[in-house]
C-alpha cells in the first residue's frame, strides 16, 4: 500500500508540533511527513507498523520514527475500558536538532539520537515511563513551557535504551527517497504564496505552478494545509499589515495597498473580522500598551488540533479568483 503524505506545519512562533489525540480507537493510517515524529500510545493494545516492521504493543509504547518512513498504529482494545486510547505526538525537524546541538553542548546528545533514529526505534518501559511523567509540561498551553520539556525528552533519549524497528533496505529507502510530488507541488504554491501575497492571484496559475487542473489544486490544498487557498492567502495579506501597522507610520490606505488590499474599505472589514479591532485600533492599542491587544488570534494551533492531511472530509472547491 502506498503511504499517503501527511504536512504537519510546525506552528509559527514554534519549534516543535505536539498533538495530543483521544480516540475511542486508532485506525490504521498508512503514512508518512518529512519531520521526526516522537510518538507515546498510553492505554491501548495493538499493532506498529513502522517500514517493514510489525509488532503488537501494550500500555505505554514510545517510539521514535524517522523522516519519511512510513508508520501506523492499530488498535480497538483499551487496557481500561472506561478511559480513552491516548497518543502524544511530537513533531520536531532535523535540522532544528541539528543546529540545537551544534549551538548548545548542553543538547550534543541529539546528535546521537539522530543518528539512532534512522530505523526507528522502540524505547524501554523506563523511558516510556519517564516521557509520562512529562505530559503535563509536553500539553502546556505555553509553546515556552512544551519545548523545554521536549528538549529535555529528547536529551534523556540520546543514550536511552532501544530497540531499532525497521530493516536496513527499508529506512535506506526511506532516507534516499525524493520530496513526495504531493509535497513538492505544495510546496511550490505555498512558497509562491508567501513571496507574492500581495499581488493579485489567480487559482489558474498557481494550478499551473503545481501541474494540477485547478479543482485538484483547490482539494490537495485544503486538505494538506486545513483551509482553502483564499483563506491563508488572507492570512499571510493581515499578518504583514498588522506588522506594517506595528512597525511604520504609514496611512493605514498604503498598509491596506502594500498587504495585498485594493479595496480600504474591504480591508478594514477583513482586519476586524479577524483581529476584532480596526486597523486604526489596532495601532493606537499598540502604541499605548507596547503590546498587540489581548485578543489577537494565537499564533499556534491547538495541542489538540490534528493536521488535516489525513482527514477525509472532501474540502469545497474555491472560484476561480482569489478574492481581495
Amino acid at each position: 500500500m502506498k503511504p499517503r503524505y501527511e504536512r504537519v506545519a510546525i506552528p509559527d512562533g514554534c519549534s516543535v508540533r505536539v498533538y495530543r489525540r483521544r480516540l475511542a480507537q486508532i485506525p490504521f493510517e498508512w503514512h508518512h511527513h518529512p519531520e521526526y515524529e516522537l510518538t507515546l500510545t498510553l492505554n491501548s493494545l495493538g499493532k506498529r507498523f513502522v517500514g517493514d516492521h510489525v509488532a503488537d504493543y501494550a500500555g505505554d509504547d514510545l517510539v521514535l520514527v524517522p523522516p519519511n518512513l512510513p508508520h501506523t498504529w492499530v488498535s480497538d482494545e483499551r487496557l481500561d475500558p472506561g478511559e480513552p486510547l491516548v497518543a502524544l505526538v511530537l513533531w520536531f525537524d532535523g535540522d532544528w536538532a541539528q543546529r540545537v546541538a551544534d549551538c548548545c553542548p548542553e543538547f550534543a546528545g541529539l546528535r546521537t539520537l539522530l543518528r539512532r533514529a534512522a530505523p526507528g526505534l522502540a524505547f524501554a518501559t523506563a523511558a516510556a515511563a519517564d516521557v509520562r511523567a512529562r505530559l503535563p509540561a509536553l500539553v502546556d498551553r505555553a509553546p515556552r513551557v512544551r519545548l523545554a520539556a521536549a528538549l529535555d525528552v529528547l536529551a534523556c533519549l540520546a543514550d536511552a535504551p532501544a530497540t531499532p524497528l525497521a530493516t536496513a533496505a527499508a529506512y535506506r529507502a526511506a532516507s534516499g527517497a525524493a520530496l513526495a510530488p504531493e509535497a513538492e507541488r505544495l510546496d511550490r504554491v505555498l512558497d509562491l504564496l508567501d513571496r507574492r501575497f500581495h499581488e493579485p492571484l489567480r487559482v489558474a496559475e498557481l494550478a499551473a505552478l503545481a501541474h494540477l487542473s485547478e479543482r485538484s489544486l483547490q482539494r490537495r490544498f485544503a486538505r494538506h494545509v486545513g483551509e482553502s487557498i483564499g483563506s491563508y492567502l488572507q492570512r499571510l495579506r493581515l499578518a504583514h499589515a498588522a506588522r506594517l501597522l506595528a512597525s511604520t507610520d504609514w496611512p493605514v490606505s498604503l498598509v491596506a495597498t502594500r498587504s495585498g488590499y485594493a479595496n480600504l474599505a474591504n480591508f478594514n472589514r477583513q482586519f476586524l473580522a479577524a483581529r476584532r479591532v480596526t486597523p486604526r485600533a489596532y495601532r493606537r492599542f499598540l502604541a499605548e500598551h507596547g503590546r498587540a491587544p489581548d485578543d489577537m488570534p494565537a499564533h499556534e494551533a491547538s495541542i489538540d488540533v490534528r493536521p488535516p492531511s489525513l482527514d477525509h472530509g472532501p474540502p469545497r472547491a474555491g472560484k476561480n479568483k482569489i478574492a481581495r
